[in-house]
Order: C-alpha cells, then structure tokens, then sequence
C-alpha cells in the first residue's frame, strides 16, 4: 500500500525515532509499503518518519539503470558503525522536501549494520551514492533533513518554499 510522504516543515520530521525492539508482520508490512511508496515516488531511499512513523526502520534502492535488477534494502535499527575519513559531494534531495536540491558533504565511504527482515544482522561496507543515501535516510531517524547541513539562508530559502507549496496542495 503506497503511504503518504510527510512534506517538509513538520515536526514530526525533527523527531527521533524509537529503535525497533520486536520485528513484527506489522513492520515488515510497513516496510513493503515504503518500497512501494519509494519506488513510485520516484526516489532511492524512504525513512520510517516520512510517512509519520517513528520507528528506525529505512529502504533504500540506488540501483538506477532500467537494465540492471533492483536492490531493495529494508534495514531495521541501522547504524553507521565507521566512516571514512575522505568525503564526497553529492546533489541530495528528498521526497519530503519536493524539487529541491542542494549539494552536501559527507564521508565518502561508511560501514553500515542493521537488522534485516528476517531478524538477522547484517553489515555492509557502502560508498558513492549508496554511502550518501544510507547516511541521508539514517539522519531522517534522528530528525535531521539534508538541509540542515546548508548555510542558515539556503536552508531558510528552501523552507519558505516549502511552507508555501503546502499551502498550495491545502487549496487544491
């Protein structure tokens, strides 16, 4: 069931998310439905909190070309355990911040663990764009938005627009 994505200002957005303590159906239902949700967005990664849900629970699917097979990640309680020291740049966006865009830094390279859906723990080594996605979603389940890393302006910028295209969607 496709889920409905919370859009920037929210403050369910800036919240922290719960660690999942006991892998339901419920949450492994939850996450199929933020694949979909993710896929038919389009996008590449979903946290938990987007869809009004405060649980740490992300997908995430980087995996672009038409002819190459999907990757769909479900990661339950995910944690950057190390990060290298070298850093990369990368135009980030957000379904919950529309057609907005703005490059951030971060580690170019980080190792990842989580729980996976059938309860076992997994650990992977991500880089290029899988290590910014998997830092950018695992931020959404401390309550920070890509844009919290621009300059205060950009970031005031950014809102305005955005508090002004969800009065537009309140009219229609």
């Amino acid at each position: 069931m496709k889920r409905n994505i919370l859009l920037h200002p929210d403050p369910r957005l800036k919240k922290t998310a719960d660690p999942v303590t006991d892998l339901t159906d419920d949450l492994r239902r939850l996450a199929d439905d933020m694949l979909q949700t993710m896929y038919e967005a389009p996008g590449i990664g979903l946290a938990a909190p987007q869809v009004g849900i405060l649980q740490r629970l992300i997908v995430l699917d980087c995996v672009k070309g038409e002819s190459e097979k999907p990757r769909p990640l479900v990661m339950f309680n995910p944690e950057v355990i190390a990060s290298s020291d070298e850093t990369s740049v990368y135009e980030e966006g957000c379904l919950s911040i529309p057609d907005q865009f703005a490059d951030v830094t971060r580690p170019a390279e980080v190792d990842v663990r989580w729980i996976d859906r059938d309860g076992r723990e997994q650990t992977e080594h991500f880089t290029g764009l899988w290590a910014t996605c998997a830092q950018h979603e695992i931020d959404h389940l401390d309550g920070k938005l890509f844009i919290d890393y621009l300059k205060p302006l950009k970031r005031q910028m950014i809102t305005r627009k955005m508090v002004k295209l969800k009065r537009e969607l309140a009219r229609s």
